[in-house]
């Protein structure tokens, strides 16, 4: 009996070592933050306080030219969670969920889920309040505190504006827009008393569970600064002299720019203070500039504290980590604010990944990727088979050879009324073709040539000297996606 016990216990044991193996899979730490531009240290720019996501760039690969897919939230956070384009998922606004239109779609945590992992997801993931339960392990996690606006003086302002807006008979979304407080905010508070810093911390504790559990985890901690309102603890705002911190160079509307390329920026319009049409005053731009800056730093240090968990509890070695913001935004640029346009203030955006084991750690890559590439790199770099509908490519090898050869071109797209700008980034140039929706007619053009033009002050597409490149890009453009990915 003891002999047959043992052989049993053997049998039983060699069932379990796959099972175990398979548990060495990389973790995956998933850091989604809103708005947020390419304006960190490890892009470049030195004014900016973004130590902690420097560090994780020293160890991983900065992709410089990452683009999304629609520059604005719901959409661009579909498509990187489905591996689907806007036409594909018919999300190009804040309130379609994707599942009306892709029922069956198995989105990248599913994915992982599907395949052994524990997905786990706080924050701010998918856009607003609407989430998608097939993608995770349990219901989303909530901090038991931390608030938008914090100050007395914010409370009394929205409380007002919410009376105001009563009387006028307003429910719903349009009552909740308008009874915001004003666009930035300094409160001498802990980090945790506004959401983002209590989701850091639920972030941190969340990771010192799921150390202990036999299955990798995909673990989601979604940053929402900085997203207008711009709000931060004061230790933030006093990283910046106010009286440093330049405007935009182009504050001004690109040369030929075309009826469909700017917005009225009604986004921040909403907020108290904002005047309801007409330009900002410098003072006003520049209190703006100084939030936001401390709000990147905000988010800087939230991320700080899930890295430096991940090195106390030795996990850093074998897990992913893979920072984005889901599109970029304006400051002032082209007399401008917020996202919602093609520019490539708006669809370029901070792409950052870290792998166990890659061979060129702290790389910097100008190679063309877009956010609907993130889900099969992921599954590359995770071992895992990509799903046959993904429409990106992995961007795997470039953590390797970050110079590598690439795709030719990145799509992007915006709706404008009745029409749609269908925009493509290559290396040179950027072209928009406004067309009709109904008809596909191109009622307007834009081509901005990055080699002497990288702010995109002037369309040049109507330019005689142009019409070959026009012509060319144009076929580029209409070929579409697809047929990068046959190149590949």
């Amino acid at each position: 009996m003891k002999r047959v016990s043992y052989i049993l216990a053997l049998i039983g044991w060699l069932f379990v070592a796959p099972a175990g193996a398979a548990e060495q899979r990389p973790n995956v730490l998933f850091i989604p933050v809103d708005d947020l531009r390419t304006e960190l240290g490890c892009y470049g720019a030195e004014h900016i306080r973004s130590p902690h996501i420097d560090r994780l760039a020293k160890d991983g690969t900065v992709f410089l030219r990452a683009y999304c897919q629609q520059a604005v939230c719901s959409p661009s956070r579909t498509s990187l969670m489905t591996g689907l384009r806007p036409d594909s998922t018919k999300v190009y606004d804040l309130v379609t969920h994707f599942r009306t239109h892709v029922p069956d779609v198995v989105t990248l945590g599913q994915h992982f889920k599907q395949n052994g992992y524990y997905c786990v997801s706080m924050g701010k993931i998918y856009h607003g309040g609407y989430d998608d339960p097939p993608t995770w392990s349990e219901p989303a996690r909530r901090p038991a505190g931390g608030a938008g606006y914090v100050t007395e003086e914010n409370r009394q302002i929205m409380s007002r504006r919410r009376a105001e807006a009563l009387e006028r008979g307003l429910k719903g979304q349009a009552l909740s827009r308008a009874a915001r407080g004003t666009a930035t905010e300094m409160a001498d508070v802990p980090d945790n008393a506004y959401t983002d810093g209590a989701i850091a911390e639920l972030g941190v504790r969340a990771l010192r569970e799921l150390k202990d559990r036999k299955e990798p985890f995909f673990l989601a901690v979604g940053f929402v600064k900085p997203h207008l309102p711009f709000n931060a603890p004061k230790r933030f705002w006093d990283l910046y002299d106010p009286q440093q911190i330049k405007l935009a160079e182009n504050p001004f509307p690109p040369k030929n720019v075309t009826p469909y390329s700017l917005t009225t920026w009604g986004e921040m319009r909403a907020y108290d203070g904002i005047p309801a049409k007409g330009d900002l005053t410098d003072d006003q731009a520049r209190q703006l500039k100084h939030g936001y800056y401390a709000c990147v730093s905000f988010t800087d240090a939230n991320v700080g504290k899930l890295l430096d968990e991940l090195d106390r509890l030795g996990l850093a070695d074998n897990t992913i980590v893979v920072l984005w913001g889901d599109h970029g935004w304006k400051l002032g640029e082209h007399n401008s604010w917020c996202k919602h346009t093609n520019f490539e203030n708006d669809a370029n955006a901070p792409l950052i990944i870290r792998a166990p084991g890659q061979k060129a750690p702290g790389g910097k890559t100008r190679a063309l990727v877009e956010f609907v590439d993130i889900y099969p790199t992921l599954c590359d770099l995770a071992g895992l088979e990509k799903p046959a509908h993904l429409e990106g490519t992995s961007a795997a090898p470039l953590l390797d050879d970050p110079q590598r050869p690439w795709k030719p071109a990145a799509f992007s797209q915006y709706p404008r009324g009745s029409v749609t700008g269908y925009s493509m980034r290559t290396d040179r140039y950027r072209l928009t073709a406004w067309k009709d929706r109904k008809t596909g007619k191109v009622e307007a053009l834009e081509l901005y040539d990055h080699t002497t033009d990288p702010a995109e002050n002037e369309n040049v597409a109507g330019a005689a000297d142009q019409a070959e490149v026009v012509e060319r890009l144009m076929q580029q453009l209409n070929d579409g996606w697809q047929a990068v990915q046959r190149s590949r």
